[in-house]
This record gives C-alpha cells, structure tokens and sequence, in this order.
C-alpha cells in the first residue's frame, strides 16, 4: 500500500520563531525515510485552505499575531469541520493561542482564536523562558522537551485537556502544572526549540493520526533509527535553563 499524506504551515512568512520551521522539516524526512508521500503547501496571506490531514502553525509577537488572528478567523467555521473530521493541528506559541478561544495583550483589544481547543490566553506580568520537561501519558516515551518563551498564561476548559504535565519548566501558566491543550486531533504548546525534531515519538504519533485521517484505519509506522534523536531528547530531561 502506497501511503500518502498532505501537510499544510500555516502563515509561515508571519509565525515562525525559535526554529518552528524545523518541525516542519521533521514530519517531511520521516514521511519521505519510510516512503510516504507527501503533499506540502505553505498558507499565506489571502490563501484559501482546502482539506489537509496534517496542519502545522507556529509562534510570532503580538503584531504579527494580530494579522494571523483576521485571517485564521476568516476560515474558522472551514477549520473546525476539518477538526471534526479527524484533521491532525499543531500549533506552537502564538499559534497555540490562536487555537483557544482568545488571546488578550496587555495593551490593545483582544485577538480572536479560532475555538479549536476550549481554551483561553491572557498576558502576564512575567516572561517564562527556560527549558521544559513534561510527561504524558499517551507517548513512548512519557517525556516531551523543549524551550518555552512566553508572557501569555493559558488556561484549559472543558473537553480540552493538558498535552502534558511539567515535570520542569513553567508550562500554560506557571500554578497548574499543565503544559499544551490536546482536543480531538488538536494539539497546542508553548515548546520551541524546535519541539519535534527532539521528540521523533511525538512527530511520528501526529504522522499515524494524520494516516488514520486519511484512510480510515491505524496504521502503524516502521521504526526508524532514532538513537541520536533519543539521546539529544535524554539530554535534556530536566535539564534547567
């Protein structure tokens, strides 16, 4: 069975901090190591956006934000379909923001999201910067590290749940222990750095998802050889900033 999967980055030309682009690359080489084809469109400014199994937006500052927020708001009633239908998201940062409900800056009027997760952000007193460990417990392994750089506090309701537990770091909002929103086949956290690229575990989970989408079934992935991703990602368990 020949596999194949469509993956879209959404305003990359406006969100794009810290590497984001890097995940990008990532989901692309393990599609193309196990010989599944992919389809890969970037969305800018003033694109329409057709059904993809596999949505990708990354972080930005607030200026930027505020022109992704008009256009995302554009597709919302498109997008939420597509999350009922199994489409596969992932946002980082201001991106995950823009997939809540809002996100309020300290000055200016409130960014609307998208409503994808039930969740909302406002801006805090304090910058959050340093290195996260966060467990799951969907994941082999349970850890998820990365780098977080962020003022805005995020907070889950309802159906949305944490992507993670902080094991180190600060996380949504620093009180919790939450780190990311997972919802259906949405998923959004403050991880930089870039996220996937040190855990091949979480690219290689969104990838059967996005099959799943596709054809209607699990699929499972042949292994790669992961041992220097998994040492880089060892390296950094708990590792403080």
């Amino acid at each position: 069975m020949n596999l194949k999967i469509s993956i879209a980055h959404l305003y990359p030309r406006l969100l794009n901090l810290y590497g984001d682009r890097g995940n990008i690359i990532t989901l692309l080489k393990r599609c193309e190591w196990r010989g599944i084809e992919t389809e890969f469109k970037e969305i800018n400014t003033g694109d329409s956006i057709c059904g993809h199994d596999l949505y990708f937006i990354g972080g930005g500052q607030d200026k930027q934000q505020i022109d992704v927020a008009a256009e995302l708001f554009k597709q919302k009633c498109n997008l939420t379909e597509q999350r009922d239908a199994g489409a596969v998201f992932l946002g980082i940062c201001g991106g995950y923001q823009l997939l809540g409900h809002y996100y309020q800056p300290f000055e200016g009027d409130r960014l609307n999201g998208i409503s994808l997760l039930d969740a909302y952000t406002v801006a805090g007193k304090k910058r959050f910067i340093g290195n996260v460990t966060a467990k799951t417990d969907f994941l082999t392994p349970e850890t998820l590290v990365g780098f977080e750089n962020h003022s805005g506090l995020t907070y889950l309701q309802g159906d949305t749940k944490p992507l993670a537990m902080v094991l180190t770091g600060n996380g949504n909002n620093g009180t919790d222990q939450t780190e990311g929103a997972r919802y259906k086949n949405v998923f959004g956290t403050y991880l930089h750095g870039s996220l996937l690229p040190k855990n091949p575990h979480f690219a290689d989970y969104l990838i059967e998802l996005a099959l799943e989408k596709r054809y209607g079934e699990k699929i499972k992935l042949e292994k790669l050889d992961d041992e220097l991703e998994l040492q880089t990602h060892d390296s950094l368990i708990n590792k403080a900033y």
